[in-house]
């Protein structure tokens, strides 16, 4: 069974600037109070998300 979990969390350097919102080509980044939630079943793992984010608060998780 494969899981849907992507390989991304977002963490609390997260200030919401919302410029992951705007990169993702899936739009995978969904707006939410505080920082944006990740829907797991948009994500491709591209990676974009992580180029842009000025902060580092998006980070790969080891799979």
């Amino acid at each position: 069974m494969s899981m849907l979990v992507p390989p991304l969390a977002l963490s609390a350097a997260c200030t919401a600037c919302g410029l992951c919102l705007l990169t993702c080509p899936e739009r995978a980044l969904l707006p939410a109070p505080g920082r944006p939630s990740l829907d797991a079943r948009r994500c491709t793992g591209c990676l974009a998300c992580i180029e842009v984010c000025p902060r580092d608060a998006i980070v790969e998780l080891e799979r």
